[in-house]
This record gives C-alpha cells, sequence and structure tokens, in this order.
C-alpha cells in the first residue's frame, strides 16, 4: 500500500486529506514556552488570534526525527511504502527529519524522502498529483520522475498586506518596515527553487493584485495551467484574484485555500498569492 505524507507547510483544500489520502504531519508552532501542533492544538483563527493578542509572532519548528517515526508507525503497516513529500530543504529542515526517520524505520517500512523544493499550493498539487498517479497504476518510481520534472515548474507569487508580521518575526527591520507602513508599499515574493525573494515591491493594494496577475501572465503565457489561489485569512481579495485570473490565464484546475501557518508566521494576515505548474 502506498501512504502518501506531507507536512504543515503544504497547502490544500480539506477535503483533499480524505479523497486524495494524503497524511498532513504538523508542524510545532511555539508562542513562548508553550507549543502547539498545527491543526490539532491551534487552528486558523486561533493563531492570528493570539498573535493579535500577545502582538508576538511565534516560532515554528519542523517535526522532529521522533515525531516523525511515530507518524509513520500511526499509518502504515509493515512492508508498506510511505512517499513523504516535504517542504523545501532551503528554508526548513522537516525532509532532513524525515530522512532520518525512514533510515530508523528501514526495516519496517519503504520510505522514500522527497524535497520537494517549494511549498504552499505546489507542495498540495504534487501530493494530490502522486495519489492520481498511482490511482492509474503508475509505480513509485514513475511518480518520482514526475516529480522531478514538474519540481522546477511550480510557480508561487505572494503579494503581502502589510510588513508588521515581517518585522516582528525578525524578517526586516522595525524601522524598514515602518517605513514601508508609512507609504503603504506592498511587496512582491516569489517561492522558487526552494528560495523566497522579494522581487517588486508597489504602492498600493490594487496595484500588488495587478502586477501578481502580470507576473503569473509572464511565467504561464497562453499555457494549460493547474492553478490556485493562497490567501491568509482574506477570502474576499482572493476570490476576487481568482475571478480577475481565470479570465486571463488558461486554467485546467481551480484551488482557493488557506495559506500554511508557516508562511503565515512571516508574511501575515491579507497575504494573497498565485501557485500554478504546466499541465502539460
Amino acid at each position: 500500500m502506498l501512504h502518501i505524507v506531507t507536512d504543515g507547510a503544504a497547502d490544500m483544500p480539506p477535503e483533499w486529506s480524505d479523497e486524495y489520502q494524503i497524511h498532513t504531519i504538523p508542524i510545532n508552532i511555539q508562542f513562548g514556552e508553550k507549543t502547539y501542533l498545527q491543526f490539532i492544538d491551534l487552528d486558523f483563527d486561533s493563531f492570528y488570534e493570539k498573535v493579535e493578542e500577545t502582538k508576538i509572532v511565534p516560532k515554528t519548528a519542523q517535526p522532529s526525527p521522533h515525531q516523525f517515526v511515530e507518524f509513520y508507525k500511526k499509518i502504515a503497516k509493515e512492508g508498506d511504502t510511505i512517499l513523504s513529500v516535504h517542504v523545501t530543504s532551503k528554508l526548513s529542515g522537516t525532509y532532513a527529519s524525515a530522512v532520518i526517520a525512514a533510515e530508523e524505520l528501514k526495516d519496517t517500512f519503504n520510505i522514500i524522502p522527497v524535497d520537494s523544493e517549494g511549498g504552499s499550493l505546489g507542495l498540495g498539487f504534487m501530493c494530490r498529483e502522486a495519489r492520481k498517479m498511482e490511482r492509474d497504476g503508475k509505480s513509485s518510481d514513475e511518480i518520482l520522475a514526475y516529480f522531478d520534472k514538474v519540481k522546477s515548474n511550480i510557480q508561487i507569487i505572494l503579494t503581502l498586506d502589510t510588513l508588521e508580521y515581517a518585522r516582528m518575526s525578525g524578517r526586516v527591520g522595525t524601522f524598514s518596515a515602518a517605513l514601508a507602513s508609512a507609504l503603504n508599499i506592498k511587496p512582491i515574493a516569489v517561492l522558487h527553487d526552494g528560495i523566497v525573494d522579494m522581487v517588486d515591491k508597489v504602492r498600493t493594494r490594487k496595484k500588488a493584485i495587478n502586477r501578481v496577475i502580470e507576473m503569473g501572465k509572464e511565467f504561464a503565457g497562453n499555457d494549460e495551467i493547474y492553478f490556485g489561489i493562497v490567501h491568509a485569512r482574506d477570502i474576499k481579495s482572493a476570490e476576487k484574484l481568482l475571478e480577475e485570473a481565470k479570465s486571463q490565464y488558461n486554467v485546467k484546475d481551480v484551488v482557493l485555500t488557506d495559506l500554511s501557518l508557516s508562511l503565515a508566521t512571516n508574511f501575515g494576515p491579507g497575504t494573497l498569492g498565485l501557485v500554478f505548474y504546466p499541465a502539460g
């Protein structure tokens, strides 16, 4: 039996967990001395409420090798194959934890750790496609070959509504964040090849959304794409962005979902993003 495991940095509609039998090992979220497990002790609303209440952005930590070992044991039976697909190793130690756990359990399960070189809905798309391929009779090697093909083609473009979370998390200096906020500057970030880069900044929310759509069009052209919108506590703007983008892209499939807490921790509420890759 093939089990598909990912982590809390993956974005996907909640129904995918059952529909495609995707298991998610939660990330650790640390508010001061207290640690919460994503989606077990802390959901999206309670996360944002705690940040607003404490004025502290928590630290996130990858699951430990021990947590992976216990998770694998819980979901699989001896001899099963586990395809464990995780957020880019350039931003997190999650993949490394999976590798250590896989080595420890090598005599019990066939565990295949995969560095997605990305995250967010791109990671969710990869897991969904893996299950669809498995149901079509494809082997693990064929799925891995597909992953190698699409990794570099997954595009993730985000725009931040505020730099306050980035300031609190230490991603930007206090003065820089305050100045940007005063000028109503909206930065645009791209997650590609495992790295998040701030690639542009504009002066208003409307211009930022237009710029994100424009950049996506530059990448996608007229090619048919799997396409999605992620958002951090701003469903109305996400729905508007989705409708605008659908009118300009050649989409095969459309998804709208929440941005993972691991990214929201640094980018904050109001963050919107496009995620897509070629369908061909």
